[in-house]
């Protein structure tokens, strides 16, 4: 029954998101694919905190769209999720889940909760920071860079990273009122809601700093010929860009996946710092 459900509600959500054009085929398989196992092997607080994270991103990447065309025109991947990207951003969360399913443990669950932060936080940093009135800064150097530009960040960036963060925390802990639900970890409930909320934003942060700071140091990274800026497509203005720096084989997905690696280790770390009774 579990396969099932999660199948419904994969496919409607995904299927909606197809038709409004934010998915694409190969995109719409995945997300179908990633929702179902881990409704089938996670739980309603698991799915339902991935599906917090696709519909806030997806209607933020809608928001304004026009004032951030400039900034995405550099981007290698805009508009319609394709699978990569949906692996991407809900892969590692899926392997935790399926890892929480085979050996049970506390732990796991905070791993997850830090990647599905990081993730959001990360997206929210840059469709809500593409709209700042002041041109980011290079995380590296510090200097004002064109916006678009991979490893920039704003002040106005990294107030959505901290709120994405938080909101992910946020809807986890209310997922807990839905019939049924177990919590998956065994502190007081009091401490839950902080816990949880606090992780997710730090997590979010974190993951969020370190997809900028490889965004600005591996992440490939070429010129075009035509208009000469800096972006992130090996194609730009219907010829091909030069590469300038950059890692082979880091591309936006690649540091995606790092970013969210890094917010999922970064919880368990903290969770186990203030030793949330994990029963070790």
């Amino acid at each position: 029954m579990e396969w099932l459900i999660g199948l419904a509600c994969s496919a409607g959500i995904a299927g909606a998101a197809y038709v409004k054009r934010s998915l694409s085929g190969s995109g719409f398989l995945a997300a179908v694919i990633l929702g179902t196992v881990m409704y089938a092997l996670g739980s309603p607080i698991w799915f339902g905190s991935l599906i917090a994270f696709f519909i806030s991103s997806t209607l933020l990447s809608k928001w304004k769209k026009h004032k951030k065309q400039e900034a995405e025109s550099g981007y290698e991947k805009t508009g319609r999720r394709d699978a990569g990207q949906v692996l991407a951003n809900g892969g590692l969360g899926l392997l935790i889940c399926v890892a929480n399913w085979a050996w049970p443990h506390p732990l796991w669950w905070y791993a997850f909760l830090g990647v599905m932060a990081a993730v959001t936080a990360d997206t929210w940093a840059t469709e809500i920071g593409g709209l700042s009135r002041k041109p980011p800064r290079s995380i590296k150097t510090g200097q004002r860079v064109p916006p678009g530009t991979s490893g920039g960040i704003s002040g106005l960036g990294m107030g959505a990273s901290l709120a994405g963060g938080l909101f992910i925390g946020g809807a986890a802990w209310l997922l807990l009122a839905l019939p049924s639900q177990t919590a998956p970890d065994v502190i007081t409930p009091p401490l839950r809601l902080v816990a949880w909320i606090g992780i997710a934003g730090l997590a979010g942060m974190i993951g969020s700093l370190v997809d900028s700071w490889i965004g600005a140091t591996w992440q490939q990274m070429y010129r075009c010929g035509a208009c000469g800026r800096e972006i992130e497509q090996a194609l730009h203005c219907g010829k091909p860009a030069v590469r300038i720096r950059g890692r082979a084989g880091w591309n936006n997905d690649a540091v995606n996946v790092a970013g969210s690696l890094a917010g999922g280790a970064f919880a368990v770390l903290l969770a186990l710092a203030i030793g949330l009774s994990f029963d070790l």
